[in-house]
C-alpha cells in the first residue's frame, strides 16, 4: 500500500499581534511626549483703567455699544441682546454712515462680549471701531 503525500494543514496560519502592539505603544508615547510641549497661542485682553471725563453724547458724533460688568450691553439708551448688536448698528449705520463705533467695556464684563460686539459692528460694515474703559 501506498500511502498519499497529502500535506496536513497548519493551525499556525495566525497573525502574531505582538510586533503590531509594540509599534501602536511607541507611537502613543511619542504623541503624548510631543503633545506636551504644544502651546496654545492666544491673548489676554486687558481693559484700561477708567478715568471719569466729561463725554459729550450729542447725537450724530458717534454710536455708542456700552458692556456692563453683569453681562448687559446697551447701544445708546437701549438694552438690547448680543444676538441683537449687529443689527442694531446696521440700523443706525443707515442713518449716520460715517460715524464711528465705540465700544465701552466695564473693567468687570467678560471679554466675551466685548469680542463678539467687536466682531458685529464690523460685520455691520463699521470701519472706525474703538475701544474704550466704562466709567464706573
Amino acid at each position: 500500500m501506498k500511502l498519499l503525500n497529502i500535506p496536513q494543514e497548519e493551525d499556525d496560519s495566525a497573525i502574531d499581534l505582538t510586533p503590531m502592539l509594540d509599534v501602536v505603544f511607541i507611537m502613543l508615547i511619542f504623541f503624548i511626549v510631543t503633545a506636551s510641549f504644544l502651546k496654545e497661542s492666544g491673548f489676554d485682553i486687558h481693559k484700561p483703567a477708567a478715568v471719569k471725563q466729561e463725554t459729550s453724547n450729542e447725537p450724530g458724533k458717534s454710536i455708542s455699544i456700552r458692556i456692563m460688568g453683569d453681562g448687559q450691553i446697551f447701544i445708546g439708551p437701549r438694552r438690547v441682546d448680543i444676538r441683537a448688536v449687529r443689527a442694531n448698528i446696521e440700523r443706525l449705520r443707515a442713518e449716520q454712515p460715517d460715524a464711528p463705533v465705540i465700544v465701552q467695556a466695564h473693567a468687570d464684563a467678560r471679554n466675551e462680549l466685548l469680542v463678539k460686539s467687536l466682531d458685529a459692528a464690523r460685520l455691520a460694515g463699521a470701519t472706525q471701531l474703538s475701544v474704550a474703559p466704562l466709567a464706573q
